[in-house]
């Protein structure tokens, strides 16, 4: 709405109080402005037009200065000082003409004055203009109202929009980690048989890197990509995937191969999450002390989701049965990542890494019960 349009809508009767003490001057007021038009209510004192003020809400408040109770200024300056009435315009009325009286009554907040005896003229011009700037004061007003509340209604349809995408989101990274589960146990079920060893591998890698501060991009990237950390156990044959004895040398080296099977399989994306896949595929045997595969990487060169997953995947390989071994107890376990039993020792994990283990296996024990085969 223009405007120009808004205030030919609010064209209608406009509404003058007048203040004064003299009865034949608000007859003759009265009597004046309602020939031109207007509504007009009068009170006789400074307290009475307040209160008419108040509830009459006029359009412009003609208010002699001297006037009983509460004079021109005082009554002006409360007027001024009222959310309720501090936008209508108050023109001073007064026999007054002295420059003091006219600096006291703007400093009282008076809008214009006119003085006694008021000319008729002089009285429709000034009213005329202030009756112009209060239409534009109302029209900004009920403008601001108007788009404040668009504003909040715009807010509002963006909140939901925003939820409605986060519901979305959350249905997506659902159904995207589902798809990787259903699909990395297609290289993990010979050896595995389950999912649930994949949600676990989440949940283990999500707790450490919680722990070790990473950023929260990295933590949720990693609870996606963890699970992918075997992929390349597909290119490597059943017979040594479920052999229940010791592998030969040479079958240990075949087997080995499943890293670097993995990361070929995972390259090449332009996905954050199948991206740090590939690393963890291939960097998942490595350990601290140098003594890992396929490169033979130490400390700080192993990126630190292989250094995540090195711990997490040793945890749940030991608690789980396999063709090869039998499952083994949290506190056992436990004993052997912190203390060694021969093939594994302490010195194959990132120091810190294993440090938080040490503060959170019980975390990880938790994490096994709730989702065991």
């Amino acid at each position: 709405m223009g405007i120009r349009q808004f205030i030919k809508e609010r064209a209608d009767i406009k509404k003058i109080l007048v203040v004064d003490d003299d009865e034949l001057n608000l007859r003759f007021m009265k009597s004046m402005l309602e020939a031109q038009g207007y509504a007009v209510n009068t009170a006789s004192n400074g307290t009475q037009g307040i209160v008419q003020a108040e509830s009459f809400q006029p359009d412009v408040i003609l208010l002699d200065i001297m006037i009983p109770e509460m004079d021109g200024y005082q009554a002006c300056t409360k007027l001024k000082g009222s959310d309720e009435t501090n936008k209508i315009p108050v023109i001073l009325v007064t026999a007054l003409d002295d420059r003091a009286s006219r600096l006291s009554g703007f400093k009282a907040g008076a809008d214009e004055f006119l003085t006694k005896p008021v000319d008729r003229v002089e009285l429709t011009l000034r009213l005329q203009n202030l009756l112009k700037v209060k239409e534009y004061g109302d029209f900004l007003k009920d403008y601001n109202k108007t788009l404040e509340s668009m504003v909040n209604q715009r807010t509002l349809q963006l909140e939901s929009a925003y939820r409605e995408v986060e519901n979305a989101n959350e249905k997506i990274r659902a159904g995207y980690l589902d798809t990787i589960y259903r699909l990395t146990m297609a290289a993990e079920f010979k050896d595995v048989g389950t999912a649930n060893h994949l949600r676990r591998i989440s949940f283990y890698t999500q707790m450490v890197a919680k722990e070790l501060k990473m950023p929260a991009a990295f933590v949720d990237t990693i609870f996606y990509a963890s699970p992918m950390h075997d992929i390349g156990k597909i290119g490597i044959p059943d017979a040594i995937l479920l052999k229940s004895g010791r592998l030969t040398p040479e079958e240990f080296e075949l087997a080995k191969t499943h890293t670097t099977i993995g990361a070929n399989i995972l390259r090449g994306s332009d996905s954050e999450i199948l991206q740090m896949a590939e690393g963890i595929a291939l960097c998942h045997h490595e350990r601290w002390d140098g003594s890992g595969y396929p490169r033979a990487l130490k400390s700080e060169n192993i990126p630190v989701e292989g250094r995540i997953v090195s711990i997490v995947d040793q945890y749940d390989a030991l608690r789980s049965r396999r063709a090869y071994k039998i499952a083994l107890s949290h506190k056992r376990t436990v004993e052997i990542i912190l203390k060694g039993d021969g093939r594994t020792n302490p010195g194959h994990f990132d120091p810190d890494i294993l440090e938080i283990f040490r503060n959170v296996e019980q975390g990880f024990h938790t994490v096994y019960e709730e989702h065991k085969d």
